[in-house]
């Protein structure tokens, strides 16, 4: 067992001091790794809010992966969280600052080209990209409408991110 694991483990048995310590262990992985995905505004937040969660969860720690794995998946859905939290609120705005209720909060050509990107992935990665990153279901909730296990649903919306941005970044350099 590693340190980290060490460390929550004992946290999770009420060691006080160790949560402390295993904060300060996984800070900056937790940091690191948060730093790519959410906007810079919202960094400090989701770091926190990562704890808060780590927290809130210690009593359902197993130590069947390690504490860092751990710790890195619920910051990935803090970071969800944190991107879709932020596009709710753009929409919003963009409601607001037109005046118009049911404005439209994307271009057509902007919608176009998001439905030709998503449209270009095999479809079980589809299906598992638009029901948790533009639906909003949580991964549990895609894996028992997809009937399929939550890791699978996992892994096939990383798959799907990747082939996204290659599509992007390979638009981008044509």
């Amino acid at each position: 067992m590693d340190r980290l694991t060490g460390l929550l483990v004992a946290a999770r048995d009420g060691d006080d001091a160790a949560l402390t310590e295993a904060v300060r262990t996984a800070q900056t992985d937790v940091r690191s790794y948060l730093r790519l995905l959410v906007d810079a505004p919202d960094l400090d937040d989701a770091v926190q809010e990562t704890f808060v969660r780590t927290y809130r969860s210690l009593g359902r720690f197993r130590a069947e992966a390690s504490g860092r794995t751990w710790l890195l998946s619920i910051a990935r859905r803090v970071a969800a969280d944190t991107v879709r939290r932020a596009a709710r609120g753009r929409r919003i705005r963009s409601v607001v600052e037109s005046g118009q209720q049911g404005a439209p909060v994307a271009s057509p050509s902007d919608e176009h080209a998001l439905r030709e990107l998503v449209g270009r992935l095999a479809p079980s990665r589809r299906d598992a990209f638009v029901l948790t990153q533009l639906v909003g279901c949580d991964y549990a909730e895609a894996a028992a409408i997809c009937a399929v296990p939550v890791g699978t649903i996992r892994s096939r919306v990383a798959r799907a991110r990747s082939e996204l941005l290659e599509q992007v970044r390979a638009a981008r350099s044509a």
